[in-house]
């Protein structure tokens, strides 16, 4: 074999593996773009998760304050708006629960609500009193479906906190 065939020989070797190597950099995009945009859809929902979960550790601390909970955004003095592009955000209190909302304005988007509810100490401590408090639990619960209507509050029931219709729980 002459040099000139053997260069030739290297030369087409040295090509089919830059050819390989963008076939495989190609396929890995391919795989990784899915996971990609579905990271960027989360992205969205972490701006009324977060918001809700401020709303619900704040009221925690709002309530073992001042032993009751708060009917207001502003009131809770965090600096979180009560609107973003996205979402409207508001809060309704009972005595013995809290709920705050995050009501999508796009008709694509879920909306949230979470819940914060008085935990008997009789269910903890049997000797406790009847009304004592010992402490709060709280809840997160995600619309099944996308709109811009507010969802179902989520109850106490059994020592924990249980999503209303049409929602689904996303963390406690």
């Amino acid at each position: 074999m002459t040099k000139n065939q053997e260069s030739s020989i290297s030369d087409t070797n040295g090509g089919c593996g830059c050819l390989l190597l963008l076939i495989c950099i190609g396929v890995m995009g391919a795989i990784a773009l899915p996971s990609f945009l579905n990271t960027a859809g989360k992205a969205k929902d972490s701006e009324p998760r977060q918001y809700v979960a401020s709303f619900n550790k704040v009221q925690e601390f709002y309530y073992a304050e001042k032993s009751v909970f708060s009917t207001s955004i502003e009131a809770l003095e965090i600096g979180l708006k009560t609107e973003t592009p996205t979402y409207k955000y508001s809060l309704r209190a009972t005595k013995k629960a809290a709920f705050s909302y995050a009501v999508s304005k796009q008709k694509e988007e879920k909306s949230y609500v979470g819940g914060v509810f008085l935990f008997p100490a009789k269910e903890v401590v049997p000797n406790a009193a009847q009304n004592e408090i010992i402490t709060t639990i709280s809840i997160i619960c995600e619309a099944d479906s996308p709109g811009t209507i507010k969802p179902a509050e989520p109850i106490y029931k059994n020592g924990e906190g249980v999503c209303g219709t049409g929602t689904t729980q996303v963390t406690k």
